[in-house]
């Protein structure tokens, strides 16, 4: 037989070698491997992180901390702040006036339909809630900071003693010390210009 007969093409060698489900499974992966070479090329870029994150300069796994607006956007003091435009919210979601009076659009104060103003609601510290919702005892600790929007973005762990994230697979070291882990993640929007 010359040469060229007693080649085998490398699908024959392969089917020859193992069953049909090997083989199977072998060039599915084969396919995803050379499909996702595009797409983690295009995860690590920034219009697509901040999709698949929801904030600025968040590119891993770990959820957000739970928000009563949804984007775990907090002021100095670990409060809950509208993502859109940094107006603080109390824990039903609403917005508040310095008083804590939940108010409308235009900052009027929400009345009962007997005139009186809507009694305010708590306003509780993002981390230390998803901690009392969780049976945990979750604390700020580091945090790592972005470039978003023109401004700085500070990027908070929330850290507890666990070993699975909000998300339920395992925890992370990320920013936490003394044994802890991160739980979930939270932002604070600085006035820093970048």
């Amino acid at each position: 037989m010359p040469p060229e007969e007693r080649r085998e093409h490398f699908s024959d060698v392969v089917l020859r070698r193992s069953s049909r489900r090997g083989f199977l499974e072998w060039a599915g992966m084969a396919i995803v491997g050379l499909a996702g070479v595009g797409t983690a090329a295009r995860a690590v870029l920034p219009d697509e992180a901040d999709a698949y994150t929801n904030f600025c300069g968040h590119t891993y796994t770990t959820g957000n901390c739970p928000h009563p607006t949804g984007l775990p956007r907090v002021d100095r003091h670990d409060l809950p702040l509208r993502a859109a435009d940094g107006h603080p919210v109390d824990d039903l979601g609403r917005p508040i006036n310095a008083e804590g009076y939940p108010v409308d659009h235009a900052g009027a104060v929400l009345r009962e339909p007997d005139g009186e103003p809507l009694a305010p609601a708590p306003r509780s510290k993002v981390c230390r809630a998803a901690g009392e919702a969780h049976d945990l005892k979750l604390q700020i600790h580091g945090s790592w900071y972005r470039c978003s929007g023109g401004r700085v973005r500070r990027l908070m762990d929330c850290c507890g003693y666990t070993k699975v994230r909000i998300n339920g697979d395992a925890a992370l070291t990320g920013y936490c010390y003394g044994g802890r882990n991160v739980f979930c993640v939270q932002y604070y929007e600085t006035m820093v210009p970048c």
